[in-house]
C-alpha cells in the first residue's frame, strides 16, 4: 500500500473511497476496470491518509444532515482497515456530526466498529450492505479468495438484525456456468430471508466485464474452470453486459421470494431507502461552526 494526501473527500452524491484498489481478490471485480484511471497496481492499495480530516471538514460546513456512502468503488474493509482505521475514524466524524451511512463490505471486520455502527444508528441512520454471490463455501473461496465466506457474512448480517441494524444485499455478480444455478439463488435468498434484510441489490443474473477486468476474469477462469474462458468468448465475445442463459427463471425466483417476504428488490427503491435520511431523527440545519 502507498499514502496520499487527498484534496477531497466527498462525491456530488455524498459518498467516498477512502482507499483505491483491493486485496480481496475478487475474480470478477469490475472496480479493476482500465475506465476507472488506477495509475497503480489495483493491489497496490491507495490509502487517503487525511480521509477523517477531509470529511470532518464536509461535515461540518453542510447545512443539511444526509447519508454518507461508502464501499461502492472499493472496500472499507479490506486487510489494510486492520492496521490503519481509518474507515473507523470516518465513522467517529459521522457520528460527531450526527448524518447516516450507508457502508458497503464483504468483510466480517466491520463488526470491529459495530459499537459507531449501532450508535450512528441511534442518532440518524445506518445501513449496512453486504455482498453474497455464491451459497457454496468453497467455490466462495475460488471466486473471492483473500475475504470471509459467505457463511461468516451470514452472521454479520443476523449481528447487524440483533443490534436493530437495518441491511441490504447485493446479489451480484451471477457469473454464468459457475454460479448461475437455482440450488445458489434459493440458498442466498433463504439467508436474506433468515436475516431479516430490507432490500437485495440485483440488476439481472450476469456479470458485466470491461477491459481490465474482463483480462483479469479470464485469467482465473483459466486456472480455476479450464475451458470456460473459450465458452465466454464463444458466446458473449466482448460484450459489457454477460447474461446468463437463466437469467429469466432466476430472475422469476429473486422477485417471487422478494415479493413473498415484503424485501424490496427493484434497485431503484433500494437506492431511495440508501439515501433517505430519516427526518424524525433530526432532519434539521446544522449550526455552522
Amino acid at each position: 500500500m502507498h499514502f496520499t494526501k487527498a484534496k477531497g473527500i466527498l462525491s456530488a452524491n455524498n459518498g467516498m473511497n477512502i482507499y483505491r484498489g483491493c486485496t480481496h481478490g475478487c475474480i470478477y471485480c469490475d472496480s479493476r476496470s482500465r475506465c476507472y484511471g488506477f495509475t497503480h497496481p489495483f493491489e497496490d492499495v491507495e490509502v487517503k491518509e487525511n480521509a477523517a480530516e477531509l470529511l470532518e471538514q464536509k461535515l461540518r460546513s453542510k447545512r443539511k444532515k444526509c447519508m454518507i456512502g461508502t464501499g461502492a468503488m472499493c472496500d472499507p474493509y479490506m486487510h489494510c482497515e486492520e492496521q490503519l482505521g481509518l474507515t473507523g475514524r470516518c465513522l467517529e466524524v459521522i457520528d460527531r456530526y450526527e448524518f447516516g451511512v450507508a457502508i458497503q463490505t464483504k468483510s466480517d471486520r466491520i463488526l470491529r466498529d459495530m459499537d459507531l455502527l449501532r450508535s450512528i444508528n441511534e442518532k440518524a441512520k445506518t445501513v449496512v450492505q453486504i455482498t453474497l454471490t455464491t451459497y457454496d463455501e468453497e467455490l466462495c473461496r475460488i471466486i473471492e479468495p483473500h475475504v470471509c465466506t459467505t457463511a461468516r457474512r451470514v452472521e454479520v448480517l443476523e449481528q447487524m438484525r440483533e443490534a436493530g441494524i437495518p441491511t441490504v444485499v447485493w446479489l451480484t455478480p451471477v457469473l454464468p456456468f459457475i454460479n448461475d444455478t437455482e440450488d445458489n439463488i434459493r440458498g442466498i435468498l433463504k439467508c436474506c430471508v433468515d436475516t431479516g434484510v430490507k432490500g437485495i441489490m440485483n440488476f439481472g443474473m450476469g456479470v458485466t466485464l470491461r477491459e481490465g477486468d474482463r483480462e483479469y476474469f479470464y485469467e482465473a477462469l483459466d486456472k480455476h474452470f479450464p475451458g470456460l474462458r473459450n465458452k465466454y468468448q464463444y458466446m458473449y465475445g466482448n460484450s459489457y453486459e454477460v447474461s446468463s442463459p437463466n437469467h429469466g427463471r432466476l430472475f422469476r425466483i429473486f422477485e417471487d421470494t422478494c415479493r413473498e417476504n415484503g424485501i424490496l428488490y427493484k434497485p431503484d427503491e433500494s437506492f431511495a431507502y440508501l439515501r433517505e435520511f430519516p427526518e424524525d431523527k433530526g432532519y434539521s440545519q446544522l449550526s455552522l461552526f
